[in-house]
C-alpha cells in the first residue's frame, strides 16, 4: 500500500508535472493490486491551504475533495486513535507541523510507503523511521 501526502494527491488530481514518471508509475501498479490510502487530515490540509490562497484548484475545494476520493483505488484513512497518540510521540526529530505528523503517523500505523516530496518527510524516512519515496522522481 502507498499512502499520498497531500500534495502529491493535488499533483495527481491536477495532472502537475511535478509528480514524477517513477512516482506516476508507482500510484498505477499501486492501483492494480493493492490500495492507495490518503489520510483523513487530507482534505483538511488542502482546505486550509485553499483558504489562505497558497493553493488554487480548479474547481471548489468540497467538489475537488470528493472528485479526488472517488479516484479509482484511493481509500481514506481514519485517524484513529493509535494514530493520534502515535503522531506526538514519532521516535527522532521530526518538525511540529500537525498534518505532516499524522500523515506520518498514518503511514507508520498500516504500514505504508509514503509518497511524498517533503524534504524534511524523507530526510525523517532516511534515519528509517519510515517508508517513503520521492514523488519528484
Amino acid at each position: 500500500m502507498i499512502l499520498l501526502d497531500s500534495h502529491v494527491l493535488v499533483w495527481l488530481v491536477e495532472g502537475d508535472p511535478r509528480l514524477g514518471d517513477g512516482a506516476r508509475g508507482e500510484i498505477e501498479r499501486t492501483r492494480d493490486g493493492d490500495w492507495i490510502g490518503v489520510s483523513a487530515i487530507t482534505p483538511w490540509e488542502i482546505a486550509m491551504l485553499v483558504e489562505k490562497g497558497r493553493l488554487h484548484l480548479n474547481l471548489e475545494v468540497g467538489a475537488w475533495v470528493e472528485r479526488a476520493l472517488a479516484l479509482p483505488g484511493v481509500d481514506l484513512l481514519p485517524i484513529e486513535p493509535a494514530i493520534a497518540v502515535d503522531s506526538v510521540r514519532l521516535p527522532g526529530a521530526f518538525h511540529p507541523d500537525p498534518a505532516d505528523r499524522l500523515i506520518v503517523a498514518t503511514a507508520r500505523h498500516w504500514p505504508a510507503t509514503l509518497l511524498t516530496a517533503d524534504g524534511a518527510i524523507l530526510k525523517y524516512a532516511d534515519a528509517g523511521h519510515l517508508e517513503a519515496l520521492d514523488a519528484g522522481q
